[in-house]
């Protein structure tokens, strides 16, 4: 009887080491960027994305209410680090073309381009993936974490921001490390 239960426990261990995926996941990768100083990394939570709520229709702050935090993780060219970026960008680019990250758009040439990739149902995204690269400045990951966003919702929220209802302007200041 006491053989039975070690021949199990040790089946359990072997068995969780097995089941443990050697697939690099997104949630990694940023946690293992935190002290790289190589890369700049914000998390913004999304209330801090609203301006003036009063503004907003209530269908936009319902839409907003899916958005939960949104992760920035960039790696501007920046003279030493220039021999590292296409290793850098490769890294990061096999990790979001994995089969579970479904590919929404696509746009670019060969040295700069963008593309909007999701993980979960269509018409239930619980994180939406930005990643956009120029060989010249660098590149950067936009992670949106949320509850159940909806592709049309996304669409109506990146009018509201366009509107200037919900205030980006803590996202500008990404853009201007690239700008050299």
């Amino acid at each position: 009887m006491i053989l039975a239960k070690y021949i199990i426990g040790i089946g359990l261990a072997v068995l969780t080491l097995f089941s443990c995926g050697n697939e690099k996941s997104l949630q990694r990768y940023l946690v293992d960027r935190q002290d790289d100083d190589s890369f700049l990394k914000v998390d913004i939570a999304a209330s801090l994305l609203q301006a003036d709520s009063e503004s907003l229709t209530q269908e936009e702050k319902d839409i907003l209410a899916t958005v939960k935090k949104i992760n920035v993780v960039a790696f501007p060219i920046k003279g030493e680090n220039a021999a590292n970026y296409e290793i850098k960008k490769q890294e990061l680019k096999d990790i979001i073309n994995q089969e579970q990250y479904k590919t929404l758009m696509k746009f670019g040439s060969k040295n700069k381009g963008a593309v909007l990739k999701y993980l979960g149902e269509e018409d239930a995204i619980n994180e939406i993936i930005v990643f956009a690269s120029d060989d010249e400045k660098g590149f950067a990951l936009f992670r949106l974490l949320g509850d159940n966003m909806q592709p049309g919702q996304m669409i109506k929220l990146m009018n509201s921001i366009e509107k200037g209802d919900i205030d980006i302007s803590k996202l500008k200041s990404i853009g201007s490390l690239f700008d050299m």
